[in-house]
């Protein structure tokens, strides 16, 4: 090649922002184009599990996020009687790994990629109104009336993607049928202690309480509700708090201690999963692909796993193009597991009858060790289907 590929990517989200890191470290130019005016710096919190951290490893990259959140150091379950369901051995799992799992701000996480990065290379404020493909490449217009012009094309924005539905038409989102409320405030309590992740099952309904560093704790909670409703849903902290009638003291205190204009309320929703990902010069990464529920904490983890495999790839792959075709190849039958999966244990999590709840904590409790971390590691661990790749243990973040 007499200059390197430029490669555009719509979307500065953690799925964009990674792969610009990724694409930068083996040689690409890369734009990354988002429409919104500035960079999203408000939001709430999010899981980098082990496998993220070790495919992020596997290409020569360590974001050091033990320093930007929290490591996992310990994940129990309880109910709303406050009795331990399950402690699940996720930090174990992850140690044996060579990785930690981290929990840490969206903020955080955003600024951990952008010290990676030159930030003139992301454009802000630009709607992509049109994709035309060509033979030596790809053009994006913007709203503004700006255009580009790469040799490739990655679409990495979001549920509501413009690639996405450049590629397979526009396909309805999926409702999950609650609603969830996420916030981040500063908390103290003797039971939140480092890198602790507590979550509490109800009826139809279930709050988290996690360690992200620096003395802040992320809260999120869900309570089954017609997606139609949850849309509409203007409450405030003690509106929440009402759902929650009964539960353990930790629980209203942490809600009632977060000023109302900090929680954020989203309806839970993902997308049927495809398995058409790209044409030609262009694919998807991230949520644009494979919009997942928050069930098993893998969001964020597959985007950073998509760019690592997306960056091997391009950097192994004499053809760009065949690099693409490679790269859905290898990701797709992961992605589909996983979405699939946190469908799954959403549904069995938000179930609101009593019977079947009971049924649920019990298997839990009672389920074998062996079973548990079987299923526990199906996410945990980096898998990369077929293609050899050997990870850099010298940047492990555990050491």
């Amino acid at each position: 090649m007499n200059r390197p590929l430029k490669v555009i990517i719509v979307g500065a989200g953690i799925g964009g922002l990674t792969a610009a890191v990724v694409l930068q470290k083996i040689g690409y130019f890369v734009e990354v184009y988002e429409q919104a005016p500035t960079l999203r710096t408000v939001g709430s919190g999010l899981s980098v599990m082990s496998n993220a951290v070790a495919a992020l490893s596997s290409i020569g990259i360590n974001l050091k996020l033990e320093h930007f959140g929290a490591p996992i150091k310990y994940f129990e379950i309880r109910n709303v009687k406050d009795r331990l369901i399950r402690r699940l051995p996720i930090p174990e799992i992850s140690f044996s790994n060579g990785f930690d799992s981290v929990c840490i701000s969206r903020k955080a996480l955003q600024e951990a990629l952008l010290q990676q990065l030159d930030k003139n290379i992301i454009h802000v404020g630009a709607k992509v109104t049109n994709i035309i493909e060509k033979d030596d490449g790809v053009s994006v217009h913007f709203s503004d009336g700006r255009e580009t012009h790469g040799d490739l094309l990655i679409g990495a924005d979001g549920i509501y993607s413009f690639v996405r539905d450049y590629i397979q038409g526009n396909k309805p989102i999926r409702p999950a049928h609650y609603i969830c409320w996420l916030a981040i405030t500063r908390y103290q309590h003797p039971q939140i202690t480092p890198g602790y992740v507590g979550h509490y099952w109800g009826a139809g309904k279930r709050i988290g309480l996690i360690d992200i560093g620096g003395g802040e704790v992320y809260w999120w909670g869900t309570a089954n509700m017609q997606t139609e409703q949850s849309l509409k849903w203007k409450g405030n902290n003690r509106d929440i708090l009402s759902y929650y009638k009964g539960w353990p003291a930790i629980v209203s205190d942490i809600i009632l201690q977060t000023p109302s204009e900090n929680i954020i309320t989203v309806p839970a929703q993902d997308r049927p999963f495809s398995p058409l990902w790209g044409k030609g010069r262009i694919t998807l990464l991230g949520d644009a692909a494979h919009p997942m529920l928050t069930s098993l904490g893998q969001g964020a983890g597959m985007a950073i796993e998509d760019a690592a495999i997306l960056g091997h790839v391009l950097r192994q792959q004499l053809d760009p193009i065949s690099a693409l075709r490679q790269y859905e190849k290898i990701r797709i039958p992961r992605a589909e597991m996983l979405v699939n999966a946190s469908r799954m244990l959403s549904e069995t999590e938000q179930d609101d009858r009593t019977f079947h709840c009971l049924i649920r904590d019990l298997s839990l409790r009672f389920m074998p060790m062996i079973k548990l971390r079987k299923n526990l590691e199906k996410s945990l661990n980096f898998s990369t289907g077929n293609f050899d790749i050997h990870a850099d243990t010298s940047l492990n973040s555990s050491q």
